[in-house]
Order: C-alpha cells, then sequence, then structure tokens
C-alpha cells in the first residue's frame, strides 16, 4: 500500500502496519517523535493500535537537544 511519510511517497507491506512499528522500523527513540496523521496528532499510547491505511499521510517529528 502506499502512504505519504513527511511529504514522500512510501510504499509499505499492505496488511496491518501501526504506527508503533512505522517509528520503530525507523529507528526513532518514540520517547522523542510526535505522530501526526491525516492533520492529527496521535497520542502515544494508541500508535500499537492505530494501522495505516492506504493513501494515509503521516508526518513523523522528532525532538532533538541542541544549544
Amino acid at each position: 500500500m502506499k502512504v505519504r511519510v513527511n511529504g514522500r511517497e512510501e510504499s509499505l507491506p499492505d496488511g496491518n502496519v501501526t504506527l508503533q512499528e512505522l517509528v520503530e522500523t525507523r529507528g526513532l527513540v518514540p520517547e522523542r517523535v510526535v505522530v501526526e496523521l491525516n492533520l492529527e496528532v496521535i497520542p502515544r499510547e494508541h500508535w500499537p493500535t492505530v494501522s495505516l491505511q492506504a493513501e494515509d499521510s503521516v508526518e513523523l517529528v522528532s525532538f532533538v537537544g541542541g544549544g
């Protein structure tokens, strides 16, 4: 299935791909990531139960420290 992740079209396996799996496969630290799905911020505790659908749009925003 095709979804849009951070503005880029990607092909993901057909079937049940959750937001949690999407974050983990990218090697991101969940505590430092905000996920927006179709213009709605999804709370971290819901990631394991929210499955992606074809044509979904996901934004993954990572927080980094600096100074």
